[in-house]
């Protein structure tokens, strides 16, 4: 396994509590990693350690190292808004922007200046918008807000946003929990593409869907991280008793 991310001895705190108790974990490049536990576990918290978004969190404290490829994402030096067009992030909830579909997917490429001109722009939206396997359902609409699409295609639309500044990791935050059956599948089809090219690291607190979408997983309970390892292993084997008593729903 090729490491992309990994974390060594990670402690956060929000104020006195200690929300995470260091944690080591390895992240592999291209490789969905699913991170499951009971909530309030310290997943959701663990994930936004990965792109700094924690530093938004009154009173929030992280200590230990976080890296991407070997570098610090916390020197004091880095560029955060550069780091977060490297490290992207699907919220819970879909929340496009109150501005046209096009618009949407266009302006990460632009603040970024990632395009010469028109032409170069409506091409990187339309790609980014393909493999988020939205074109086709939205060609003819670019021009229409991003909030007037269904709740599925409004996550497409910002996996799409996400993955048109063309980030090395796509970070997901239940991604599915505010959406239907069927466009769930759509979305884990989609993880399942994407992983040829980004590396996704998805929070889900659907088993199911951990074992249908992910190659590793990592248990957390209670602000530890109790294991990690394949994603079969895991279901199948754990070395754990708290992992094997959450997997058959004794707890959680």
């Amino acid at each position: 396994m090729k490491t992309k991310m990994l974390t060594r001895g990670l402690d956060v705190f929000y104020g006195e509590k200690q929300a995470l108790q260091h944690v080591d974990l390895e992240i592999g490049a291209n490789q969905v990693t699913a991170l499951i536990g009971p909530s309030g576990c310290g997943k959701s918290t663990f994930l936004r350690c990965l792109n700094r978004m924690n530093d938004v969190v009154p009173g929030c404290r992280v200590e230990g190292d976080v890296l991407l490829e070997g570098e610090d994402i916390y020197d004091p030096l880095l560029d955060v808004v550069k780091l977060r067009a490297q490290i992207g992030m699907v919220f819970q909830k879909p929340n496009p922007f109150p501005k046209s579909i096009y618009e949407n997917v266009a302006y990460g490429p632009r603040i970024h200046g990632m395009t010469q001109n028109k032409s170069e722009l409506d091409d990187l939206v339309r790609q980014s918008l393909r493999k988020a396997g939205l074109l086709g359902e939205v060609e003819n609409r670019l021009e229409e807000p991003g909030t007037s699409l269904s709740g599925g295609q409004q996550q497409r639309l910002c996996i799409a946003r996400a993955i048109a500044v063309s980030p090395e990791v796509i970070l997901m935050d239940e991604p599915c929990s505010a959406l239907d059956p069927i466009a769930t599948a759509r979305v884990e089809e989609l993880i399942d593409e994407l992983r040829e090219q980004f590396t996704i690291v998805i929070v889900t607190h659907s088993m199911q869907q951990a074992a249908r979408v992910s190659q590793r997983t990592a248990f957390f309970h209670l602000g530890e991280l109790i294991e990690e390892g394949d994603t079969e292993r895991i279901f199948t084997n754990p070395a754990e008793k708290r992992t094997q008593d959450y997997i058959t729903g004794r707890f959680g």
